[in-house]
């Protein structure tokens, strides 16, 4: 279904592509680009500017204003870009508690969200038509290796943002080509190598941490600090690392790194390969927190060991948690978790950081509020 794909515009957005050099029309609910279409139009450019941003189904309708052909209205089925939205359903901090309201074109789902473009969780594993979504949003290619067009793409920062927030589905789950070459390897991540690698160190680690206390019961405290410090540090790299959007350069390098670190996931969230970090990234990321930890408690090698251990449990926690809750069946009491998460991607994923827990985006007051059902 076509809403399940397209996004959906409020008329202020529709009114602003009214040039030239983009040009939207309406007829009800339906928003076409007709910009390839304005020099070409048989009435002459004027015509077609004089409704652009603007509802075209009477002067469609009016023979005698200038009569259009059936191959006028296949022209404009092949220029439909998304859906009108009514001021109520666009994006104002409130619509997370809206998205059940019924005003959006009848031939559409009435729970599609207005910047996503989804309406539910199970949208997320509806494939994507490759070509159709090129032709359409003229973003990226899933066919071809997505970081070399992210790079050479020229894309604005708001045009990326857009559009890399707009989940697509890649052939029943697999993995689209990323690198393309002898680097694909990397890009691709299996759920059990993550506690392959990782358990065995956070083992040893502890092993030798523990070769400094004198006591069991301070050894679990210290480690156990390090895996509570960890849920706060899952949550300050989800929301201002991996999602810095408003403070990302808008420069192709900012973009394509963006993209490498965390925006592939949500352009491509339910790619099994790419929902735990790879191991070379996750050394990256993990060594300055090594340094961190041994500079805070530099008196004691052995606490600062013991905390980081910690940690990095947590972490292993965070990443597994991540790979269930967006593939597996889960007990009763994570399927609220599942729903949570899941949600941060079709429904806003500018509130909800936390995976494992709800806990500090309720602290911080970015909780994203409950899904409303239709009745």
């Amino acid at each position: 279904m076509p809403g399940r794909t397209l996004p959906t515009l409020s008329r202020a957005e529709v009114e602003s592509h009214n040039t030239g050099k983009s040009c939207y029309v309406t007829i009800g609910t339906n928003v076409y680009d007709v910009t390839d279409f304005v020099e070409s139009h048989p009435g002459g450019p004027e015509l077609v500017l004089d409704y652009a941003g603007k509802d075209v189904t009477k002067i469609l309708k009016d023979e005698d204003s200038h009569a259009h052909s059936e191959s006028a209205y296949e022209i404009l089925e092949e220029s439909l870009v998304g859906f009108l939205v009514t001021d109520k359903l666009a994006p104002n901090g409130e619509v997370q508690k809206k998205i059940a309201d019924s005003q959006i074109n009848d031939e559409v789902n009435p729970l599609v969200h207005p910047r996503t473009g989804l309406s539910c969780a199970e949208d997320l594993s509806k494939d994507t038509d490759i070509d159709r979504d090129f032709k359409k949003y003229k973003f990226l290619d899933l066919s071809k290796p997505l970081f070399m067009q992210v790079w050479n793409g020229g894309f604005s920062k708001k045009f990326y943002l857009e559009q890399v927030h707009r989940p697509r589905h890649y052939k029943g789950g697999a993995s689209a080509p990323f690198f393309g070459n002898f680097l694909e390897p990397l890009s691709l991540t299996p759920w059990w190598l993550v506690p392959i690698i990782w358990l065995p160190a956070i083992s040893y680690g502890t092993y030798l941490a523990s070769q400094g206390f004198q006591s069991k019961l301070a050894l679990v405290a210290s480690w156990g600090s390090g895996l509570f410090l960890w849920t706060l540090i899952e949550y300050i790299l989800h929301r201002c690392l991996f999602h810095l959007d408003d403070h990302l350069p808008d420069n192709r390098v900012g973009i394509t790194l963006h993209f490498a670190l965390h925006g592939v996931h949500h352009y491509l969230p339910m790619d099994k390969y790419r929902l735990v970090m790879p191991p070379a990234l996750f050394v990256v990321l993990a060594t300055p927190f090594w340094k961190l930890a041994h500079s805070l408690f530099f008196w004691n090698w052995h606490l600062a060991t013991a905390i980081y251990c910690g940690g990095i449990f947590g972490y292993v926690c965070y990443d597994l948690t991540h790979y269930f809750l967006h593939h597996q069946n889960l007990p009763l009491w994570y399927k609220d978790l599942k729903k949570y998460h899941l949600a941060h991607h079709f429904l806003d994923y500018e509130l909800g950081f936390g995976v494992t827990s709800r806990f500090w985006d309720q602290i911080f007051g970015t909780e994203l509020p409950t899904v409303v059902k239709a009745t």
